[in-house]
């Protein structure tokens, strides 16, 4: 008989976890916005989101609708979330615009950052923030130092 394994081959050590009001919805404008595919679902009874799992790339995000007599709130019950994810893509600048054609908020529009990164960021229509970025440069980490001190952005 072989062992459980505690940490799962197909998950990562981390995982986000997003709870938010409309689960359905917000996994359609993951799809849409950064090709996430959709990896598993368990529906409750009345329809609602209990668990699901979407990948983007290589990495996973668990999202659920949120359920206060668990203590799992979306970031509106909180008035907004401090907490933002990060996930670099082929063209910040075409997922920027398809957020924001998907009801998305921006919050910083795509620009090029002195650390090498085309970044912009958005909230998504459920609270969560999100900055998407391509590099275009790559940088050492002597000049990123010169670079942050100065805040000297690339010619």
């Amino acid at each position: 008989m072989n062992a459980v394994q505690p940490i799962p081959d197909d998950y990562p050590r981390v995982t986000p976890y997003l709870h938010v009001k409309g689960a359905s919805d917000a996994i359609d404008f993951y799809k849409d916005v950064f090709d996430a595919s959709e990896r598993g679902r368990m529906n409750s009874p009345n329809g609602t989101v209990m668990h699901a799992e979407i990948e983007i790339g290589s990495s996973l995000i668990m999202v659920a609708d949120e359920f206060p007599d668990m203590d799992a709130y979306a970031p509106g019950h909180f008035g907004g979330s401090p907490v933002s994810i990060h996930v670099y893509v082929q063209d910040a600048d075409a997922t920027f615009a398809a957020a924001l054609a998907a009801g998305a908020t921006s919050l910083n529009e795509v620009a090029d950052q002195f650390y090498g990164d085309r970044t912009g960021t958005f909230q998504d229509p459920w609270g969560h923030k999100w900055h998407v970025s391509s590099r275009f440069e790559d940088i050492s980490p002597e000049e990123l130092e010169q670079r942050m001190a100065t805040q000297q952005q690339p010619s």
